[in-house]
């Protein structure tokens, strides 16, 4: 018998945090969030994201084992400020028994017909900035940060569900050694003298964050065409601004101003940590903290997180601009490959940003979606 219990205390938290560590503790592929990174998501007075929704946890035990969890996840931003009337639901892993899924499957299904909404959909977490749907094809490769992991057998717990694939997504990467400078030298120059445009870059995280703000507000704007984009508030730039810029290399971000000095391009790429984590297994003390500023320092991998260009300016070429800039500092810094986090893969514009690397997709996932009526 399945038994399900809401997470109310912080040891219930804690466990709902570190039920992954157990089903994936033989998986050389999956990577292990900071446990305390994790536990403050949840938290409803730090993380900003809960003024505009709201999450239920919850865990599933068999014969009194912790054999599964679930965030069942409403942001109130796209169900009444975009009509949207969508069941989220995300952090979801189980054992491979059916009885487990469908119970928590239940449990998210019960609360959106509750609240009147029309569909669940998942995994995705509150935003667009964070993970999304699970692994369909790429199990044998590392995870990233930024992205969830699963077992093969969680599509046939989706499809025995009744969920079907709603959007899909891939993943990429190439050799650095495919960027070849000929393919944006000269276009940056013409492009740049053509709309009186610079480029910014950084060697200090304190020159970075007076921009942080706009950037966020170009992120908004570039993003806004995408499905089931949700716009980041302003308290929410606070918060994001503090998890993640200190992360991130200052040489690693990159901005495009206008004559006027109006931000109308920006990237950011983060250094490898996948290893680094591994190591940490959860944990920053004693040596997390170590294994993640030594990977900050010399992996000779960069993640591309996200670039976004003023739609005034999109299919204008300013990712030449971007590209020459990040050319330079990854030469400097004898980067060998390059990813790329998770796009949808009818984005077909980002897509042919990309071409002359011959990027390699080494992973697909999806997010599944059921009616609700």
């Amino acid at each position: 018998m399945i038994t399900v219990k809401e997470v109310k205390t912080k040891s219930d938290l804690k466990a709902f945090v570190k039920f992954p560590f157990k089903i994936y503790k033989n998986t050389p592929y999956w990577t292990p969030p900071i446990i305390s990174q994790e536990i403050k998501t949840f938290n409803t007075k730090e993380n900003p994201v809960f003024k505009d929704a709201e999450a239920t946890l919850f865990l599933a035990y068999k014969d009194n084992k912790l054999v599964g969890r679930v965030a069942a996840i409403i942001n109130w931003l796209e169900v009444n400020g975009q009509n949207q009337k969508k069941m989220r639901f995300g952090w979801f892993d189980f054992i491979d028994d059916l009885e487990v899924s469908k119970t928590l499957f239940d449990k998210i299904e019960a609360i959106g017909k509750q609240h009147g909404l029309e569909y669940a959909e998942g995994p995705v977490g509150f935003s667009n900035l964070d993970k999304v749907g699970i692994v369909t094809e790429g199990f044998e490769e590392f995870t990233s940060m930024v992205t969830w992991y699963n077992h093969a057998y969680y599509i046939k717990h989706y499809e025995a569900a009744h969920y079907k694939p709603e959007k899909g997504y891939i993943e990429s990467r190439f050799p650095f050694e495919n960027v070849k400078p000929e393919f944006f030298f000269k276009a940056q120059e013409l492009i740049k003298k053509r709309y009186q445009l610079k480029a910014l870059s950084f060697t200090k995280t304190s020159d970075v964050m007076p921009y942080v703000d706009k950037m966020f507000d170009l992120f908004n704007e570039s993003y806004a065409s995408l499905s089931s984009f949700v716009a980041i508030t302003d308290i929410q730039k606070a918060y994001f601004k503090k998890k993640f810029i200190s992360f991130i290399n200052p040489e690693y971000i990159k901005f495009v101003v206008d004559k006027d000095h109006k931000l109308i391009g920006f990237a950011i790429v983060m250094p490898g940590f996948s290893k680094a984590l591994k190591k940490a297994n959860g944990k920053l003390f004693p040596f997390g903290f170590k294994y993640i500023l030594d990977a900050k320092k010399h992996s000779k991998d960069v993640m591309f997180y996200l670039i976004g260009i003023h739609p005034e300016y999109q299919n204008k070429g300013v990712h030449a601009v971007i590209f020459n800039e990040y050319y330079n500092t990854f030469t400097e810094k004898g980067i060998e490959t390059c990813y790329r986090t998770p796009e949808l893969d009818d984005n077909f514009a980002i897509q042919q940003i990309w071409k002359h690397f011959k990027p390699e997709v080494y992973r697909r996932r999806k997010t599944y979606r059921k009616s609700l009526s």
